[in-house]
């Protein structure tokens, strides 16, 4: 049997395969600092019309623990008071396999079909990373819904060798490529080629060698290249806009975000 990559895997699923296509979203996170349904409506009013929602323990923007209790009374008050297309949950921390289980049936409910979770912290060992991430991915699965780990310092994905080699012991898993992080630590100059065809979905921002997050244009990612190999293993979903709230006043957020959905929107 032909092995084919996460991407041509969603290529497959009734997308049509002559048309290389992908989209922009904001990640909500970008609004960490404000409730959720606050920051739907000032991306919207920056031309955004997806987006990814962020959850994360103890902010107050959404509590992962909330949305899973009640997926369905979270679907219905979203769709109440956005008209946002939902194309991904992005979990900004642990959570017992349950809750993952819970985000995932209001991802299905919402139609957003993948959710991002972090990897396990450095030194945690790779057997038990493996065990957990299947956990995630069969509670998930179940609803329809795929998991990617995302590429982050300090954690185990932050080797882009050991991303991919939780990916090939984990059947279904995938990565959230966030490029930055590459560019800016441990692994900084090192190619993550390797990456692309396990990618699910991404995050960007501009980054410096000294810096994980700069304004626009003063950075180092390279974001015609990086969509040239996206295109190459037919990846078919969102480049997320991603920025992190401490780094950058609201308003200058604002604009940042403006500017990079410009930019990937020309290169597109």
């Amino acid at each position: 049997m032909t092995q084919h990559s996460p991407s041509e895997q969603v290529a497959a699923n009734g997308a049509d395969k002559g048309v290389w296509r992908v989209f922009v979203s904001a990640s909500s996170r970008c609004f960490a600092e404000l409730p959720f349904f606050e920051a739907c409506p000032l991306m919207a009013d920056l031309e955004f019309d997806k987006v990814e929602i962020w959850l994360a323990d103890g902010s107050e923007h959404l509590q992962p623990a909330d949305v899973a209790a009640d997926p369905d009374a979270f679907a219905t008050q979203y769709r109440d008071i956005t008209r946002l297309t939902p194309v991904a949950f992005f979990l900004g921390c642990d959570v017992p396999p349950a809750v993952l289980g819970g985000i995932a049936k209001a991802a299905k409910l919402l139609r957003a079909a993948q959710v991002t979770v972090p990897a396990s912290p450095l030194g945690t060992p790779f057997n038990t990373e493996v065990d957990r991430l299947r956990d995630f991915v069969a509670r998930a699965g179940a609803d329809g819904v795929r998991v990617s780990i995302k590429t982050q310092t300090g954690f185990l994905s932050e080797d882009p060798r050991t991303a991919v080699e939780l990916c090939q012991a984990v059947p279904g898993l995938g990565i959230t490529l966030d490029p930055s992080y590459y560019i800016c630590g441990p692994h900084a100059g090192e190619s993550f080629d390797q990456i692309y065809p396990h990618v699910y979905h991404v995050h960007l921002r501009d980054t410096s060698p000294q810096a994980v997050q700069v304004p626009v244009g003063l950075g180092e990612v390279d974001y015609s290249r990086l969509i040239t190999h996206l295109e190459k293993v037919r990846y078919r979903l969102a480049l997320s806009v991603d920025f992190e709230t401490s780094e950058m006043s609201t308003e200058t957020r604002q604009l940042e975000m403006r500017k990079l959905r410009m930019l990937l929107d020309s290169l597109l």
